[in-house]
């Protein structure tokens, strides 16, 4: 189990525990279910780099502790 840090810097400060070979969609389903904002409108990114929701954590190198920027389009 990894935690995984989303600030979507309006004050909003989200700390969610998923699993390494979880995929980005699942990571959006656990912060939208903590959020209670729908999970499609939610778009993580670090930098520039916009994450797919198909393509697994791991694959992303992400890892525990790491901060994800969150947006909502």
């Amino acid at each position: 189990m990894i935690e995984v840090v989303c600030n979507d810097r309006l004050g909003k400060k989200v700390r969610v525990k998923c699993n390494a070979d979880d995929t980005i969609g699942d990571l959006k389903k656990l912060i939208a279910a903590q959020t209670g904002t729908r999970y499609d409108k939610i778009v993580l990114k670090k930098w520039y780099t916009i994450f797919k929701d198909h393509v697994t954590l791991d694959d992303y190198e992400i890892h525990d502790g790491m901060n994800l920027e969150l947006y909502y389009q």
